[in-house]
């Protein structure tokens, strides 16, 4: 039987397709990365975690990048190949080298990335420096609460069956000494170069306490307290967003974090109104 010159035209033509198809995904994937680094990338960063963490991000982002494309050459190499090939394709059982190496070098590579990931994680989540500001932080449908302790440097015992009230939004204890110069806001100040111990809790659902600039994002569960510790490193004001889907009015609950000079912090905190002066 004889091929019709369609026929013998049939693998150049697939051949031809294929690579505008491999430049047609190469450069929609740099244009969309370049429109990404200058459009959606993530914000600079306020805090000492931030650049260990945007640091894993980058290590990551190279080595499966770098995977990704060598799969995808090999791939399309094979592909390649077998188009123009007009034997049977060989078989065979198995291949003990080949297989360990698909197996080993992928789990060592994912082993190294968890490790690191590993060890920015227990810095994030340590035990907070002694010099640490602590702020307890409660969300609820739909906004911030924020506590400090007064001068004794005391939080005051709260019930929120039996004290929660509109004044009272965290339910302190009026008969506690240790509460009376307890200071409640809606804004979260910090001073910038301080660590800053976050007890986070929520009154009602799931919450996440997330600021981007701080690449702080930690999940809120009722009846539950988390610690998240970082320090501050550049003054500014800061978009405290809920990272959960909370409630219809989810899209509202924004807060404000001001990071200042400790000079600008105490003043603004000898103008709050402590809980029962």
């Amino acid at each position: 039987m004889i091929d019709s010159p369609r026929d013998a035209d049939a693998p150049r033509t697939g051949r031809r397709y294929g690579l505008v198809v491999l430049l047609f995904v190469a450069l929609g994937g740099a244009l969309s990365f370049a429109l990404a680094r200058t459009r959606w990338w993530l914000p600079p960063g306020a805090s000492t975690q931030a650049a260990e963490i945007d640091r894993l991000f980058t290590t990551t982002l190279i080595v499966t990048g770098i995977v990704f494309v060598l799969v995808h050459i090999f791939l399309a190499v094979l592909i390649w190949q077998g188009g123009r090939r007009t034997a049977p394709a060989a078989y065979w059982h198995d291949n003990r080298t080949l297989e360990l190496t698909y197996t080993l070098a992928p789990a060592a590579i994912l082993v190294t990335l968890i490790a690191m990931g590993a060890v920015v994680w227990a810095r994030v989540h340590a035990a907070p420096p002694p010099d640490a500001l602590v702020v307890e932080v409660r969300a609820e449908q739909f906004g911030w609460v924020f506590r400090y302790p007064g001068a004794d440097g005391q939080f005051g015992r709260t019930d929120a069956t039996r004290f929660l009230t509109r004044d009272n939004p965290l339910g302190i204890d009026p008969t506690d000494p240790a509460g009376r110069d307890d200071i409640v806001a809606r804004e979260l100040h910090l001073i910038a170069g301080r660590p800053v111990h976050i007890r986070l809790s929520a009154k009602d659902v799931l919450h996440s306490f997330f600021v981007p600039q701080f690449r702080v994002k930690q999940d809120a569960v009722p009846g539950m307290v988390q610690s998240v510790v970082f320090e501050p490193t550049r003054a500014g004001t800061y978009e405290i967003a809920c990272a959960e889907l909370c409630g219809v009015g989810h899209y509202i609950m924004r807060g404000k974090v001001v990071v200042e000079t400790r000079g600008a912090f105490e003043t603004w905190l000898a103008a709050q109104q402590p809980f029962a002066p």
